[in-house]
C-alpha cells in the first residue's frame, strides 16, 4: 500500500450501481495510489461533478435510470474529463457506441484488476507533447496545436477525447504521410485496434471537416491507411 495521499494523486470518480464492485474498486484503486470518490448512479455522479474536479471517471454502462451512455454523452457537452467505461455488454457495437459518444476507453466485465489499472493509467497518460518544431496545423477554419494538443475554431476550443488528441497528434507529426491503422494504434497507444482507429477518425472528421462525408484534410488512402493534410499541403 502506498503512503499517505496528497493532492498530486489522481482523483477518480467511480460510478456503478453494484455496491460490492464499487467498494472493491474503491479499495483497490486507493491501495494503488489514487484518491477515489464513488457514486451509485448518474444523479449522484452529477452531484459530485458539480462540486469536485476529477482526473478520470470510471463509469458503468448499465445503471437504473440514466445509463452510462446517456451520462457520457451529456458530459461531453461540457467536460473534457477522461471516461473509462465498464460494460457487461458482449456486442462490440455497443462498446463502439460508447467510444462514439466520447468515452476514452472501455473494459468488459468481468475484468482483471490489473487490466483495469493498466487501462486507467493509459487513459490518464495524455498524448505526450510533440517536439516543439511541429507547427500548428491549419485545416480551413480549424487549427490544431500539437504542442498543446488543442483543436480550435477561431477562439473557441473544440473538445477532444484523450484518444482523439493522441491520434491527431500522431497524424500532425507525420503531416502528409500515410500511416497504417497498425501504425496509428501503436504510436497513439489507443486500445482496441484498427476498429477503434476507424471510430476515432470518424469522430475527428466531424470536428475538422466542412463535409465529413467528403474529407479534405483527414483522408483515407485506400488499402493503406490515413493521412492528414493541411491548407499548406
Amino acid at each position: 500500500m502506498l503512503g499517505q495521499m496528497t493532492q498530486e494523486h489522481p482523483h477518480i470518480l467511480v460510478v456503478d450501481d453494484d455496491n460490492r464492485l464499487r467498494e472493491l474498486l474503491r479499495r483497490y484503486l486507493s491501495d494503488n495510489g489514487f484518491r477515489v470518490t464513488t457514486a451509485e448512479d448518474a444523479a449522484a455522479a452529477r452531484a459530485m461533478l458539480a462540486s469536485l474536479a476529477f482526473d478520470t471517471i470510471i463509469l458503468d454502462v448499465m445503471m437504473p435510470g440514466e445509463s452510462g451512455l446517456d451520462l457520457v454523452a451529456n458530459l461531453r457537452q461540457e467536460s473534457d474529463t477522461p471516461v473509462l467505461m465498464l460494460t457487461a455488454l458482449g456486442d462490440a457495437s455497443d462498446r463502439v457506441t460508447g467510444l462514439e459518444l466520447g468515452a476514452d476507453d472501455y473494459l468488459s466485465k468481468p475484468f482483471a484488476p490489473r487490466e483495469l489499472l493498466l487501462r486507467l493509467n493509459n487513459v490518464l497518460r495524455r498524448a505526450p507533447a510533440p517536439a516543439t518544431d511541429i507547427a500548428p496545423v491549419r485545416m480551413g477554419e480549424v487549427m490544431f496545436d500539437p504542442g498543446r494538443a488543442e483543436l480550435r475554431r477561431g477562439g473557441e476550443r473544440i473538445h477532444l477525447t484523450t484518444a482523439e488528441a493522441k491520434l491527431l497528434s500522431v497524424l500532425a507529426a507525420n503531416l502528409g504521410s500515410t500511416l497504417t491503422r497498425d501504425d496509428l494504434t501503436e504510436r497513439s497507444q489507443i486500445n482496441g485496434g484498427s476498429r477503434t482507429v476507424d471510430v476515432q477518425v470518424t469522430r475527428l472528421r466531424r470536428k475538422i471537416e466542412p463535409d465529413p462525408r467528403q474529407p479534405r484534410y483527414l483522408q483515407t488512402v485506400r488499402g493503406e491507411g490515413y493521412v492528414l493534410r493541411s491548407d499548406s499541403g
